[in-house]
């Protein structure tokens, strides 16, 4: 099975990284909303599982991209292992959506779309992966920026085990 830090790479690589889009031509609320969030971001949060708890800290930088697009990058770090993302997000006029996209240093690239409730967009971030004994492991994460805030949540599931790990970090400037 996976050490738990490398199980919480890809979540935590969709919480950090935010990706190439199409580009983009967002009108100002659209714009406004996504400058909203540009600064430096702290976090903490502690991945849960199995009767087992492993803190961690998280850095998120958001900054001004090119056209209308944010770029962020952030890293975590926990006991045993750093995680690294980057990525864009951007409003799609033609789709009407807001897009992130990611990458990180454990291999994990993702494209997710926003839905925009108010002033709030969520992003939802499914996907199937295989852990080093080749066993299926599904991978969610939300990373919702609401009322100026980010906050990502994400799970692991070892399908052949049915272990679970969850871990939620409110971010903060």
């Amino acid at each position: 099975m996976m050490k738990r830090s490398n199980m919480l790479a890809a979540p935590l690589a969709a919480l950090l990284a935010l990706f190439s889009v199409a580009p983009a031509m967002a009108g100002p609320n659209e714009l406004n909303v996504l400058t909203s969030y540009i600064g430096n971001w702290r976090g903490a949060g502690a991945l849960v599982g199995d009767g087992k708890s492993e803190p961690f800290t998280c850095r998120l930088s958001v900054a001004k991209g090119n056209a209308e697009k944010i770029n962020y990058t952030g890293r975590c770090s926990l006991v045993s292992a750093n995680l690294s993302i980057s990525g864009t997000i951007a409003f799609n006029d033609a789709a009407g959506q807001y897009e992130a996209a990611m990458s990180s240093n454990a291999g994990f690239t993702g494209l997710a779309i926003g839905r925009l409730q108010g002033q709030q967009i969520s992003f939802d971030l499914k996907e199937r992966d295989k852990d080093r004994s080749g066993s299926d492991v599904r991978i969610g994460s939300k990373i919702l920026l609401a009322n100026g805030d980010i906050t990502v949540d994400f799970e692991v599931e070892f399908n052949d085990s049915g272990e679970v790990l969850r871990a939620s970090v409110p971010f903060s400037q």
